[in-house]
């Protein structure tokens, strides 16, 4: 059974910074990725990492514009884990914060093409 836990999350001053993580268990994927949701907002790709396999292959990223420069995504495959930090929050990134793996490329804008989620972590930036 495939399962994916995030944590982390919680309320930060616009400036701030904070680093959530998410457990993978189950099953190894290739491509692991954060996307968000704000409050009556569709849900939206932030940021993705993608392993061929090796060692020492510390994979490709991308993010969305948005947050390019101010998340950094990671992965420890040792551990089954992917982490988000985000340094410099600000209001506008206000939302659900979820966990996301498939099996291919990173895909940024067809988020169905994602087989699993968490359950979603609340990250709150106050101006």
């Amino acid at each position: 059974q495939v399962q994916l836990v995030e944590s982390g999350g919680g309320s930060v001053q616009a400036g701030g910074s904070l680093r959530l993580s998410c457990v993978v268990s189950g099953r190894t994927f290739s491509t692991m990725g954060w996307f968000r949701q704000a409050p009556g907002k569709e849900r939206e790709f932030v940021a993705a990492i993608s392993w061929s396999g090796g060692f020492w292959n510390v994979g490709s990223t991308d993010y969305a514009d948005s947050v390019r420069g101010r998340f950094t995504i990671s992965r420890d495959n040792a551990k089954s884990t992917v982490d988000l930090q985000m340094n410099n929050l600000q209001r506008e990134d206000t939302a659900v914060y979820y966990c996301a793996a498939r099996n291919g490329r990173i895909e940024k804008s067809s988020i169905m093409l994602y087989e699993y989620w968490g359950q979603g972590t609340h990250v709150t930036v106050a101006s």
